[in-house]
């Protein structure tokens, strides 16, 4: 099968190709889906940049893409819930990455049944901000009816799905955009929009129960200026917390340096009585599968900024890589 790789850190153009490699073989409680369409997300082009490699090392050549929607091609006698021919969609473990490939190989417990009403491409443009949204408002923040919240980036590929879902929840909204999408953030639904162009969302007061961070750098430490007393700052891209830095099972001198790295915004959160949690995801098939009861219900709609086909799949990810994307960038399988 042919499969994007990465074969070396640095240059998108430079770092991927395009290589035939053998089909993968399930095991125990795996599935081989077909791949019909898959997406990116930022995580997959600032690895190939190596922005990740003092925590995480990569073996090269390594497939690139964690989101897909397929077709069952194949299971194994242990899976039980899944049966050849369904359309599925899944964010792939990690020791599987690879989604930019004809067949993908996914766990049986991190994947779930596309939702009926959606397209492949609209599908695969789910699982990883899906579930990014999802155990960062739901699980972490614990979010409630009633409270104020503020999502960094609302017109992003999670900034999108994190909106709708905190609606759903019953919160008062704020994003953050820019002014030629201000329509599009307000048309999700959130309450209030702040264009960062013309305004300082530092100047809101502290006024939210939760603020969701996209953005990290100097935004993480700035959302404890508008947070509420007690509140709970989430971030997807600041500093790590010692809860993560022991999911990613460092090392004591890596933790060491990352607790140095965290210390500003630990103090920041302790005089105010808050919490920091930086979330690093993890696939779930069964909170995938309430994920796609909200698309079902049309509670939660899919955003896409645009689609490419497999052959365009570098352009796609260099687009991706340049910030301005409204919604996901998504691949379409040629055949």
């Amino acid at each position: 099968m042919i499969s994007l790789m990465i074969k070396k850190y640095g240059d998108l153009e430079q770092s991927l190709e395009f290589q035939r490699i053998p089909v993968p073989v399930i095991q125990p409680s795996q599935l081989l889906i077909r791949t019909q369409a898959a997406s990116f997300n930022p995580l997959d082009y600032k690895i190939v940049r190596g922005d990740f490699k003092a925590v995480r090392k990569i073996q090269f050549p390594q497939g690139i893409g964690r989101d897909v929607s397929g077709i069952v091609e194949k299971i194994v006698e242990s899976v039980k819930g899944f049966k050849v021919g369904d359309k599925v969609f899944s964010r792939i473990d990690e020791n599987l990455v690879g989604t930019m490939a004809e067949y993908v190989v996914s766990n049986e417990k991190d994947v779930a049944l596309m939702p009926s009403n959606l397209s492949f491409n609209e599908a695969a443009s789910i699982p990883l901000a899906g579930l990014t949204a999802y155990q960062s408002l739901v699980d972490v923040a614990q979010l409630s009816s009633q409270e104020n919240v503020l999502i960094y980036a609302g017109s992003g590929g999670v900034g999108t799905i994190a909106i709708q879902l905190a609606k759903h929840l019953g919160a008062y909204v704020t994003a953050t955009t820019s002014t030629k999408n201000v329509d599009m953030v307000k048309k999700l639904g959130s309450d209030k929009v702040i264009d960062y162009t013309k305004e300082n969302f530092q100047e809101q007061g502290r006024q939210f129960d939760v603020v969701y961070d996209t953005l990290g750098a100097e935004h993480t430490l700035n959302s404890f200026k508008v947070l509420k007393p007690g509140g709970r700052v989430i971030s997807i891209a600041g500093d790590l917390d010692e809860v993560t830095a022991k999911q990613l099972k460092l090392n004591w001198f890596i933790r060491f340096l990352l607790s140095l790295k965290v210390k500003k915004i630990i103090n920041a959160a302790s005089k105010l009585n808050a919490s920091y949690r930086f979330l690093l995801m993890s696939p779930n098939g069964t909170q995938l599968k309430k994920i796609a009861e909200l698309y079902e219900s049309e509670m939660i709609k899919p955003i896409i900024d645009k689609t490419y086909i497999f052959e365009e799949i570098i352009q796609a990810l260099k687009y991706l890589s340049k910030g301005h994307a409204k919604g996901k960038v998504v691949i379409k399988m040629s055949k």
